[in-house]
């Protein structure tokens, strides 16, 4: 029995393309299931809702997934154009079949957004720039698509988030291979220097619980945050899989076994 790494490996120096390629992949193959595994993603999502303005005429929902957010900014805003955009074509099919109201399903990288300049009132991401290997490039771009006064309101992940995971997947000498995440500090002067009249960031610690090791891993690599690991990595095995077992049952709380996020939430005025 061989166990696949619990996260995706840090961003590669060399092939931003391959990297974009191994996480469409990787989301991809999470689209058919991602709505029902998804409970910390839609609860961290609620909070971006509480920034959201008043009014807002064309939307776009980057990294949309299977539309959810999509559809609920659709709604609150009933007379707004909304945009769900996503590099992985199989949550875009998703989307599609989940929601088919009238939402402009679009393919598309972050970092080169196949938007017109200024053209949107709102931009809404939850938990999807921590994926992107250029974030100065993100940012840039979300200032350059929206209209002067607009708004962008992104959730994306800071250090110590999944560390119970890192915890029980470390192996002597070779720690498990989770995302490297941005601090605070560098998340809001990344903003700043792409130019937003004004950067506010919220951080917090939200943590979620799970009956079993197998639920904590359905979690994660249900929503796509598992990439196959790099040629050549070592697999992980049973005698593995047991002492990962072994460590998160020591971490064990009565509401079952947590999984810690730290939150990062930016809201940035152009």
């Amino acid at each position: 029995m061989s166990v696949p790494m619990p996260a995706a490996t840090e961003f590669p120096d060399a092939d931003d393309r391959a990297w974009r390629r191994r996480v469409a992949r990787a989301f991809g193959r999470a689209a058919p299931h991602y709505h029902r595994r998804a409970a910390a993603q839609a609860a961290l999502g609620e909070r971006l809702w509480a920034h959201l303005p008043e009014h807002a005429e064309t939307i776009l929902d980057l990294g949309c997934g299977p539309g959810h957010w999509s559809a609920r900014l659709a709604h609150h805003y009933p007379a707004a154009r909304v945009i769900g955009l996503d590099l992985a074509m199989a949550m875009l099919d998703e989307a599609r079949r989940r929601h088919p109201e009238t939402i402009a399903w679009v393919r598309g990288d972050a970092a080169a957004l196949p938007l017109a300049d200024q053209g949107l009132d709102l931009l809404f991401s939850n938990l999807a720039i921590q994926w992107c290997p250029d974030l100065e490039a993100v940012l840039v771009e979300a200032r350059r698509v929206l209209r002067p006064g607009g708004r962008a309101l992104i959730n994306t992940l800071g250090p110590g988030t999944l560390a119970e995971v890192a915890q029980a997947w470390s192996r002597p000498g070779r720690p498990a291979a989770l995302l490297d995440f941005l601090d605070a500090g560098r998340l809001e002067a990344a903003a700043r220097r792409a130019g937003f009249a004004t950067v506010r960031l919220e951080r917090a610690r939200e943590r979620f619980f799970y009956p079993d090791l197998a639920a904590v891993m359905a979690s994660i690599k249900g929503v796509g945050a598992q990439v196959a690991p790099e040629a050549g990595a070592p697999r992980l095995g049973r005698a593995d899989l047991e002492r990962a077992k072994a460590r998160f049952e020591a971490l064990r709380e009565p509401a079952g076994l947590p999984v810690s996020y730290q939150r990062l939430t930016l809201i940035l005025d152009r």
